[in-house]
């Protein structure tokens, strides 16, 4: 799929669930969804992104695949410059940082995001690029 028509299919998908409280567009592929919000690092504008995640112990993980593709999504890079964000579940908002895990913190998470759905492995295996996974936290939590 090109890059326009994942961007505007998730425009779409972040519209529906922000509209509906979650009602629409809060399952994919048999997994919970949010809507991230992180500051453009160029714009500093608001962009929201629909993207499926694992919730541990109060926080939660989210993957920045892409599909696979050679370069890191947008929003990827967005809270790698300004970690702070908006995460939506339903109809509840909150403020949360965001932080790479690590590389042991990847490799201790990979099988248990593979489990959730299996195609990150396929991803992976696209890319030459290690596929981040990332941490959202209260900011309270943080080391």
């Amino acid at each position: 799929m090109r890059d326009s028509t994942v961007k505007r299919w998730s425009r779409v998908h972040a519209a529906l669930y922000r509209a509906t409280g979650g009602v629409l567009g809060r399952r994919l592929a048999g997994n919970d969804m949010l809507l991230l919000t992180t500051l453009g690092r160029s714009s500093g504008h608001p962009h929201t992104v629909p993207l499926l995640f694992l919730s541990d112990n109060g926080r939660l993980v989210v993957i920045a695949s892409y599909g696979g593709r050679d370069r890191h999504p947008d929003w990827y890079l967005n809270l790698v410059a300004y970690p702070v964000v908006e995460v939506r579940i339903a109809s509840r908002a909150e403020p949360l940082v965001a932080r790479t895990a690590t590389a042991e913190e990847r490799e201790t998470w990979w099988p248990r995001i593979v489990d959730a759905y299996g195609d990150y492995a396929l991803y992976q295996s696209r890319t030459e690029r290690v596929i981040p996974v990332v941490f959202l936290e209260p900011a309270h939590r943080l080391p």
